[in-house]
């Protein structure tokens, strides 16, 4: 629609700026093509399986990952859906059914850059010939030359465009300014919530946390957005400011897990659960109030034991464990009203054997 529009609004053929309108549209939808596949196709950049780092004794500083049978690099996270660990991992992203990494982080930034600059010009062009048409009549009144002629069809087909162009620019232009954000700060997703927990940890008197990445905003910039839009380095090895090593945001981030650990409670199933996003047999209130995250949510089946992490009103984020294999863990949110602390089933009952017993007699 943009192209046809901008064929009766300025056209190619007979003026030079018609001519740099197309050519300029064309190329921002060229450009958002090539940078969409070549963020799908080249990947974020994974991490070898099995991989060791060179010196033994920098194993102490790294996370093991059970399921690549390897430690974890520097910045390097385990992706579930990709199932590897991936170098400087940012997001799992479904619109190129990839991670954003090392290697492709440049191309998903151009990527969303040249989507919002067409759809933002699209959004020009759009509106201005949808405005001639309404006004026709008024122009043709007034004698001036509109070269804007629609039908229904093309009206209506317009208008659709013109709604999916300015949802790009909002939407798209959101993510474009947080991976803008992230590039200048050196950080990825995953590294700004490991620095916030950092900072809220600590005590006022405790000396602060220093991100170990940041080198200033050029520096940061030029490590992604490159004249070859190519990854720079290796993906493990980083530069690191004064007073860092390549294991300070590791070691905070062990530590970290190691407090979550500690607070973990062990919860009873006393109520199965099917795993549905929007369980109304639970009441409007569970359904109303979810998490406002895509993380999993998990089946549930009475007498299980699930070890909880993290608390909302009425849903929990906990783990399931299959004693035995401790790769067969999962991870997920369910309703707060299907399972009961095993502290508080002690105190009440003295005995949580009693209700794992009640409840597999009332499944049966």
């Amino acid at each position: 629609m943009t192209v046809h529009c901008s064929y009766m609004l300025l056209p190619p053929k007979e003026s030079l700026h018609g001519f740099m309108n197309t050519i300029t549209f064309l190329m921002f939808s060229g450009l958002t093509l090539y940078n969409f596949l070549s963020a799908i196709f080249e990947g974020p950049g994974y991490l070898p399986l099995k991989w060791l780092p060179e010196s033994a004794r920098d194993e102490t500083y790294l996370q093991f990952c059970k399921i690549c049978q390897g430690y974890k690099a520097p910045r390097s996270h385990h992706c579930k859906k990709c199932g590897r660990c991936v170098l400087k991992m940012d997001h799992h992203c479904p619109w190129i059914n990839n991670c954003v990494g090392h290697a492709n982080h440049a191309h998903f930034t151009a990527f969303l850059f040249f989507s919002v600059c067409g759809s933002l010009q699209s959004t020009v062009v759009l509106s201005i010939s949808l405005y001639k048409a309404i006004h026709k009549a008024w122009y043709i009144t007034h004698g001036y030359e509109n070269p804007i002629q629609f039908s229904v069809a093309f009206l209506v087909l317009c208008v659709f465009a013109l709604g999916l162009a300015i949802g790009v620019v909002l939407a798209v232009g959101m993510l474009l300014f947080m991976q803008v954000r992230a590039i200048i700060r050196n950080r990825t997703g995953i590294e700004d919530w490991i620095l916030d927990k950092a900072m809220y940890r600590r005590l006022p008197s405790d000396p602060p946390f220093i991100y170990p990445y940041d080198l200033g905003w050029w520096k940061n910039f030029i490590q992604v957005i490159n004249f070859g839009f190519g990854p720079i380095g290796d993906g493990i090895t980083w530069p690191v400011v004064e007073g860092c090593t390549q294991y300070t945001l590791t070691i905070e981030q062990k530590e970290q897990k190691d407090e979550k650990r500690a607070r973990t409670r062990p919860f009873i199933v006393v109520k199965p659960y099917s795993g549905y996003w929007f369980p109304v047999i639970y009441g409007w209130r569970v359904c109303s109030h979810p998490p406002l995250t895509d993380e999993p949510r998990i089946a549930l089946h009475c007498s299980e034991m699930v070890y909880v992490t993290r608390w909302r009103k009425y849903w929990l984020f906990g783990e399931k464990a299959f004693e035995g294999d401790d790769s067969r863990r999962i991870r997920g949110w369910f309703p707060r009203c299907c399972v009961v602390e095993v502290e508080q089933c002690k105190s009440s009952s003295g005995e949580v054997d009693g209700l794992m017993s009640k409840s597999n007699k009332k499944n049966q």
